[in-house]
């Protein structure tokens, strides 16, 4: 047996003029029977034609059109999905077995060829996938349902890496000679992507031959609507049935029961520049941090909708809570009066801004003087990583790729040789830290050296914790099974239905 694992009067113009190319038979959603469809208003618009070297792939596994060998279990457990089953066989070489009666959207065969193929264009691509950020793999089909793969170095987080969806698995079509993917009818999924129309709308169609249970629903009709008042008003106005990340001030204007909260893995923070300027000084970070107060950012911002942190990762983060040690700042606060900083941060999160125009005044009450600089986070991102602001507030999802926070979130953002490390930090000892952690298989003894290297982190004041943030989700009730994912990377699936 497999298993299976603008203005407010205009928002709601707008939410018409970008739902309605994806309308169609799905005004008739919700009242049953195998013809009903779900109208979808997602908030980021595709980035790359939803390649799934891309960010785009979220896209894709949040409706059912894409696949990975393994899948994470909700307790973060790497379980089969194409595969059925997997086995390391020494520190370099892992078997995955694949099952069997699997075929791709365009109706060819996933055989071990073909996984071998997806897996080596991946390997080989211009921008490979994060996932694979660090270790380099060999893949070799060694029966028509058997694939071996070997890493160029000791990896335990082989299997989790291959359950991000930008190693989803696609038909030899999807991969084009100038290194493109297209993923238009190439998934496994149980809704084949029919169309994309540019950044406006997609759609998708129930697979009628999947491998596994086939979906309840006809399709997905699926909206870009990156404007949060817009999809909002969709919801009120019956245009939409379902919608992602609606604003804090939004959830307030719908019926209180079509509104979800869902804890996710993103948290939000301050990121200090250890490096330059005045937080170099670990005194001064210290009284900058003893100056923040989270709850009135939660309250004022997130209207008590999300939780204060005392960490960087949340608790849906299953194990963190248990394992968090000492986080408090090993320096005594200095004594600022008048100390400039220059606190950044960016629009494309809307409450990272008002976030910002809080703690400006709770530093300012502090000593401080602080002078913002708040923009689209395109046209600042190399500032920001290169070092230019003394202060930046991030939202950052802990878990991305991999659902390992150790490599996906600690290393980049926190060792010397970081990819990501805003608050250039470099501390070898840090590094020591994550290093013999990363050696370590998943479980618990890898928690709680992810959990160690938090409170490396946070006793040198590289971050002030803000909040946990949650997303809201509207719901109008007409379906049952949406889910609602802490990782953010499933929507609808196969068990999706009418709610009647």
């Amino acid at each position: 047996m497999r298993r299976r694992a603008l203005s407010v009067l205009a928002a709601g113009s707008i939410a018409a003029l970008l739902l309605s190319g994806c309308a169609g038979s799905s005004n008739d959603a919700g009242e049953g029977g195998d013809d009903a469809r779900i109208r979808v208003a997602r908030s980021f618009a595709p980035t790359a034609g939803l390649s799934p070297y891309s960010d785009d792939a979220t896209t894709l596994s949040k409706f059912g059109s894409a696949e990975t060998l393994v899948q994470l279990s909700d307790d973060l457990e790497a379980e089969p999905l194409l595969a059925t089953d997997f086995e390391q066989v020494d520190d370099l070489t892992w078997t995955f077995t694949l099952g069997s009666g699997v075929t791709f959207h365009d109706g060819t065969e996933m055989d071990a060829a073909a996984v071998k193929n997806a897996l080596d264009h991946a390997s080989s691509a211009a921008s490979p996938p994060r996932a694979l950020k660090g270790v380099k793999l060999t893949v070799e089909a060694t029966a028509d349902d058997k694939v071996t793969i070997k890493t160029d170095i000791p990896d335990p987080l082989l299997t989790n890496r291959l359950t991000s969806p930008q190693l989803s698995i696609f038909s030899a079509a999807a991969y084009k000679d100038d290194g493109t993917v297209d993923p238009v009818g190439t998934g496994t999924g149980p809704f084949v992507l029919t169309k994309v129309d540019g950044t406006t709308t997609a759609t998708f169609d129930r697979y009628e031959d999947y491998w596994g249970d086939k979906a309840k629903l006809a399709g997905i009709d699926v909206s870009f609507v990156p404007d949060g008042q817009a999809r909002a008003s969709a919801i009120r106005a019956d245009e939409a049935d379902v919608a992602d990340n609606i604003p804090v001030s939004q959830a307030s204007l719908l019926d209180p029961d079509q509104v979800f909260q869902v804890p996710t893995v993103r948290s939000m923070y301050i990121a200090l520049n250890t490096k330059t300027g005045a937080f170099s000084d670990p005194a001064v970070r210290a009284a900058a941090r003893a100056a923040i107060d989270p709850s009135k950012i939660v309250k004022t911002v997130f209207e008590d909708q999300s939780e204060a942190a005392d960490g960087l990762l949340s608790g849906a983060v299953p194990w963190a809570a248990d394992h968090r040690g000492d986080t408090t700042s090993a320096a005594s606060p200095a004594k600022v009066s008048g100390t400039a900083i220059t606190l950044a941060t960016y629009t494309d999160r809307p409450e990272l801004p008002e976030a910002a125009v809080q703690l400006q005044k709770q530093l300012e009450d502090a000593g401080f003087t602080v002078t913002q600089d708040v923009r689209e986070y395109a046209s600042m991102e190399k500032e920001i990583l290169g070092g230019a602001f003394d202060a930046v507030v991030m939202a950052r999802n802990t878990m991305l790729d991999t659902g390992d926070p150790l490599s996906s979130f600690f290393q980049s953002d926190f060792t010397c040789e970081g990819g990501y490390n805003v608050s250039q930090f470099c501390d070898p000892k840090v590094d020591e830290l994550v290093k013999k952690g990363l050696a370590l298989p998943t479980g618990t003894d890898r928690e709680k050296a992810t959990m160690d290297v938090e409170a490396a982190v946070l006793q040198a004041d590289a971050a002030i914790p803000l909040v946990y943030m949650s997303t809201t989700l509207a719901d109008n009730g007409k379906f049952k099974d949406v889910v609602r994912d802490p990782r953010e990377q499933r929507l609808i699936t196969a068990q999706t239905a009418p709610a009647k």
